[in-house]
């Protein structure tokens, strides 16, 4: 019975090492090249507003790049993991993904443009907001308050940016998991995956999973913008 108990327990861990191997590049790609691309726009003359948002767009295309193979892996192993004799390990896996499908859009990338929404549009909304809010709101002279100020932003902008990107987030996951009919793939593109659900399962199929993603971005999102924002102003001070 603990044999049996452990297996269960162990089972919704599968597939956690790519997004465990992913994580740490992508936080650092999406708050590295979300400082560059604003520094790239700060020589174009656009209204800070717009230089947040179009910054934070960049920098949820580039993470999308980086991040879209560790998610192919990460759902293949989740959503497969009855059909296989042996569980592969993570690059046992990916390398066979690329011997049968290769590196394109129907092998170890496949769903990328709806990754690149995913990201892009999160990322928009994430910064854009985040930013463009915390300079309309007076900075509060109360280390605690400010610092509930910055967390109530954070919290809101996470939960913005998921509520508008979550359907990219079900188009990525239509296309990268188990396809309906064995052997037939009916998602293919992202905007056509998304038209297919909505005329097929209604419009709040779109929405599906909108509450937890809620859940874990939204104070997720904020806890990020926190760290991310006290760390760099200790590195400005002190180095």
């Amino acid at each position: 019975e603990i044999f049996y108990f452990s297996n269960r327990l162990f089972g919704f861990y599968k597939g956690i090492l790519p997004p465990i191997l992913a994580e740490t590049p992508k936080r650092a790609v999406k708050f590295f090249t979300f400082e560059q691309y604003k520094k790239l726009l700060g020589y174009v003359s656009l209204s800070p507003a717009l230089t947040f948002a179009i910054a934070g767009l960049g920098s949820g295309l580039t993470e999308a790049v980086v991040v879209n193979p560790f998610e192919v892996v990460k759902v293949g192993l989740q959503a497969n993991r009855n059909t296989f004799a042996e569980q592969p390990s993570t690059m046992g896996y990916a390398r066979q993904i690329i011997k049968k499908e290769g590196w394109g859009l129907q092998g170890l990338n496949k769903g990328l443009t709806a990754t690149l929404g995913r990201h892009g549009v999160f990322n928009m909304v994430y910064f854009g907001f985040y930013y463009n809010v915390k300079n309309i709101i007076p900075v509060n002279k109360d280390p605690t308050l400010e610092f509930l100020r910055k967390f109530g932003i954070g919290l809101l902008s996470g939960t913005i940016a998921s509520v508008i990107n979550i359907p990219f987030d079900v188009a990525k996951s239509r296309i990268q998991g188990p396809q309906p009919v064995p052997g037939e793939i009916k998602y293919r593109t992202c905007f056509k995956t998304m038209a297919t659900v909505y005329q097929e399962e209604g419009i709040l199929a779109l929405y599906k999973g909108l509450l937890p993603k809620i859940m874990r971005l939204g104070p997720g999102g904020a806890v990020m913008l926190l760290v991310y924002e006290y760390t760099y102003s200790w590195l400005q001070e002190n180095w």
